[in-house]
């Protein structure tokens, strides 16, 4: 009653629910039905042959709606370390305290140090870092990766603390930077659980690497007032205006710079020897690195002991500024503050804020993946950021992400899981318990000195910046427009810029995409200076093998323009006068459809003339547009051909839609008319979605124009797929069925007199029927070993009428894993006079007993050979979209095939009888 009431409702309002209704008043015509010995299989029979149907909507549905399995799976990603934990060892666990102790070192005093940079005590900072190591192990896919304070995020929270007492000088700085790390942490940790990491890959890697050379110039002229003791003026002012005013106030510069500059150079001379050591001596490198590992966590000890003999007894009073008083314990645990008055205090800064989180840690989870062969999850790493963030400020903690100089730390210690953390987060709290009596010497201007020797680390190389030039030069222009903006404006818009950007320039790209009109080239295999013979072949190896599984000599498509970067002296044939083969480059969406095929057409109009030049009965009948030759004159593009088939390329086309296909359409149209009275074929080659493929039916592809003589009785070209070589099960039980077969196989009355059957040898089989023999070709194109023959011009008098051999090639080599051996099958005529119909029950028979399609037809899942209990075939392609083809090589056979037809219909026509012509394409 429903699908009732749905059709009634649909024709009510004029809805057409399906292309098959079209399909049917298009093809269905009971004045067509067969008569004559013509074979069974044509354009009115191949619907009962699809392989898949088309995709639903409740399919879609189903395929995106989690399974038990998914959700169990999704909650087990959740909590990674049960993968390894269940199998940790005394090794792991050395390496992994090793390398905690290592990077606790470290981030005591670089936590400390950024808590400056964040306008915060430095307590904040301990308590950001103790966090970060204590809650990401459990959730991490990076086992170097050490989250807590880092110095642009730092920088960031200090310029929101510093806007917030301007607004509302009444709310404590930690107030607002816990509420900013519980905010940015929640939107962080949504994105993670809904599982959209793959956000981060709209960020180039121009523009982080952008963003991060910024930032650390940015942070590191900030620092120099502070490592010189240069006061009397705003260190978080722009870039440009804080070095101005360096250099005006360098006479105020105190003792600290003995301090500072110190440390600096003397963290860059451990640095320098150890490199250099490890070098010299590499079988003490472990030890050299260890050392240089630790050069912080010595040089901090160090000026802490000259601080402490200096100032121990200037306490109230130091003869330079000192971190002073550090609460022991966590005195600022509890519940953040949040209400709608402070977050309108930080709303302008939550994006570059969440955008630094992330970028930073993933860039920096990835590149140490990379190097240590281990794939991260950005979506998992973001729960884990997330989580950081947001349980951080129960403690007091402020925003952290990932730490460049400590992931690198923690890598070269020789850490081995992410439980090294553990171990970090155990000297973190050792050390808010047991050493804040020490952090009370510890110098501002060497803690500076640790912040500008860390950030130095994040300015890309000028080698680097060399090689984004040599890949792809505006990316360059990208970077520098980052680095600029950043320098003279803020890190804020930095990112912006560089983002926006990155984002303009992949639009563009896109929107501009340029499609490549594709010719054929012969090529050959050479092996060493010996040239394959062209019917030779070769194995997977490259080395001559009579049963190898690749011809020496095959068609391969190149543009035609040459701008691929092929040798510019091969000559590109063209594939067929008035045939044309399009490839587009990126995808064929709404925002290039327009460009795409607008080149398209304007190559075709310069390179084709008008199938009717006359159609024009007067001057004032001609478009506008189409003025043609001036009176008196010749057509230009007399000697031109006509338009009589369009191949598309869709091996980089996903997904379409409905503007790109409404072009399409009306591109269709327009070329229709440019190629009337004679009907255009378009034929479209490796259609990679289904969806894609709905789409195209629904507007009408995939099938013969319905006007044309030739249409009732055309026959598709399909490909089959071997199940197997000559030493498959399936080969090896057709062998033994041959000679039943032979002797039993018959097309139409002619008896099959060739000597071998096809599929079932280790050779090519040929059927000849009372006609001329065609021979066998081959075209290998990419990964597709296609077998077969394209029906040569049928130029043979019309009184003779039209005799051909389908052949179809089989593989002579066992079939390679990977690899689909393809076989495009051609229809076939029978002139038998004697038959005189065929009813719909016999369909099935005619066609398993007919020599081109038995081994393809008699299953649409799974073809088998008459005779045989065994799958010798499967249909690689539905029979029922003849036009849509798995490869250009069977597309260009498919159409030289059909214009070869029409001009052979065409001569008969000519001829005046029509029993010149096959009946096939009366």
């Amino acid at each position: 009653m429903a699908p009732r009431a749905g059709r009634i409702a649909a024709k009510v309002l004029g809805i057409g629910l399906s292309p098959q209704q079209v399909k049917r008043h298009r093809i269905e015509d009971p004045s067509r039905s067969v008569t004559r010995g013509e074979s069974t299989l044509s354009l009115t029979t191949t619907e009962s042959y699809s392989v898949d149907g088309e995709p639903t909507v409740l399919e879609w549905i189903h395929e995106i709606t989690p399974t038990s399995e998914d959700v169990r799976g999704y909650v087990v990603s959740l909590f990674p370390f049960v993968h390894w934990a269940r199998r940790y060892n005394w090794k792991w666990a050395l390496g992994d305290v090793v390398a905690g102790i290592t990077v606790g070192a470290v981030v005591v005093p670089q936590s400390m140090a950024y808590a400056s940079l964040a306008e915060l005590p430095p307590q904040y900072g301990l308590y950001s870092s103790f966090m970060g190591v204590l809650i990401y192990w459990m959730f991490a896919t990076s086992k170097d990766i050490t989250i807590g304070p880092v110095a642009v995020m730092s920088t960031i929270t200090g310029n929101v603390v510093l806007a917030a007492k301007k607004s509302n000088p009444d709310i404590p700085p930690q107030v607002i930077a816990s509420a900013l790390a519980v905010m940015a942490g929640s939107v962080i940790l949504f994105i993670g659980l809904i599982r959209c990491g793959w956000i981060v890959d709209f960020i180039s890697l121009a523009a982080i690497s952008a963003f991060m050379t910024g930032s650390a110039i940015n942070i590191a002229v900030g620092q120099v007032p502070s490592l010189m003791g240069i006061t009397g003026f705003n260190s978080r002012d722009a870039t440009y205006q804080v070095f101005i005013n360096i250099l005006k106030h360098l006479g105020r510069t105190k003792l600290d710079a003995a301090m500072g500059l110190t440390a600096l150079t003397m963290l860059y001379l451990i640095r320098i020897a150890c490199h250099l050591g490890a070098k010299r001596w590499p079988n003490h490198r472990k030890r050299f690195t260890f050392i240089g590992t630790l050069r912080v966590a010595f040089v901090i000890l160090l000026y802490v002991m000259i601080s402490w003999l200096a100032n121990r007894n200037h306490k109230k009073k130091p003869l330079f500024s000192i971190l002073g008083n550090v609460p022991r314990g966590f005195q600022n645990a509890g519940v953040p503050t949040i209400n709608v008055g402070i977050i309108r205090t930080f709303a302008s800064s939550l994006p570059p804020s969440v955008i630094v989180l992330v970028i930073e840690h993933i860039a920096i989870a990835k590149s140490f993946g990379r190097i240590n062969h281990y794939a991260i999850d950005p979506s998992q790493e973001m729960v884990a950021t997330g989580l950081t963030n947001v349980w951080g400020a129960f403690l007091g903690a402020y925003p952290g992400t990932g730490s460049f100089s400590r992931t690198a730390i923690n890598s070269k210690a020789g850490v081995r899981t992410p439980g090294g953390g553990l171990v970090t987060a155990i000297i973190v709290l050792l050390s808010i318990y047991a050493l804040p009596a020490v952090f009370f010497y510890i110098p501002n201007a060497s803690l500076s000195a640790v912040i500008i020797h860390a950030v130095g680390d994040l300015i890309t190389a000028p080698d680097t910046v060399y090689q984004f030039w040599k890949v792809s030069p505006f990316e360059v222009v990208i970077f520098f427009a980052g680095v600029i903006v950043t320098v003279f404006a803020s890190i804020e818009d930095g990112i912006y810029t560089t983002i926006c950007l990155s984002v303009a320039m992949l639009l563009f790209r896109f929107a501009k995409a340029r499609g490549t009109f594709l010719g054929k080239v012969k090529v050959h295999t050479v092996i060493g200076d010996r040239l394959m013979p062209e019917h030779g072949r070769i194995d997977r190896e490259g080395f001559p093998n009579k049963n190898g599984p690749d011809l020496a000599a095959r068609n391969v498509f190149l543009p035609i323009d040459r701008k691929d970067g092929s040798n510019p002296d091969i000559q590109v044939e063209s594939p067929y006068p008035g045939i044309f083969i399009y490839r587009f480059s990126e995808g064929f969406n709404f925002p290039n459809a327009s460009h795409y095929l607008n080149d398209m057409t304007q190559v075709i109009y310069n390179s084709t003339r008008r199938t009717d030049t006359a159609g024009y009965g007067a001057i004032g009948d001609r478009p506008w547009n189409d003025l043609g030759p001036r009176l008196g004159e010749v057509e230009a593009k007399e000697d031109y051909p006509t338009l009589q088939s369009i191949i598309l390329d869709f091996s980089s086309v996903n997904h379409v839609d409905v503007t790109s296909i409404q072009h399409l359409v009306d591109v269709r149209n327009e070329l229709d008319r440019w190629a009337a009275p004679d009907s255009l074929e378009w034929h479209i080659a490796c259609i990679s979605n289904r969806w894609t493929r709905r789409a195209l039916v629904h507007a009408g592809f995939g099938y013969p124009t319905p006007d044309s003589p030739q249409y009732h009785r055309w026959k598709p070209v399909f490909s089959v797929a071997e199940m197997g070589g000559v030493n498959s099960a399936a080969n090896v039980a057709g062998l033994r069925e041959r000679d039943k077969l032979r002797r039993r196989r018959r097309v139409g009355g002619s008896e099959i007199s060739s000597r071998r059957v096809s599929g079932l040898d280790d050779k090519s089989s040929s059927v000849s029927q009372k006609g001329t023999h065609r021979r066998l070709s081959s075209v290998d194109e990419g990964d597709d070993l296609e077998s077969g023959h394209r029906l040569s011009q049928l130029d043979r008098p019309p009184d003779q009428g039209i005799q051909v051999e389908t052949t179809i090639g089989v593989s002579e080599a066992p079939s390679v894993p990977g690899r689909v051996t393809l076989k495009p099958v051609l229809g076939e005529w029978d002139r038998d006079p004697d038959n005189l119909g065929i009813s719909p029950e016999d369909l099935e028979k005619q066609l398993a007993s007919s020599t081109a399609y038995a081994a393809v037809i008699r299953s649409p899942k799974v073809a088998v050979v008459s005779g045989l209990d065994r799958p010798l075939f499967h249909i690689v392609d539905g029979l029922s979209r003849p036009m849509f083809h798995i490869s250009l090589t069977s597309a260009l056979q498919s159409a030289i095939h059909n214009v070869e037809l029409k001009q052979s219909v065409r001569r008969g026509l000519r001829g005046g009888s029509g029993k010149n012509i096959p009946s096939d394409y009366e």
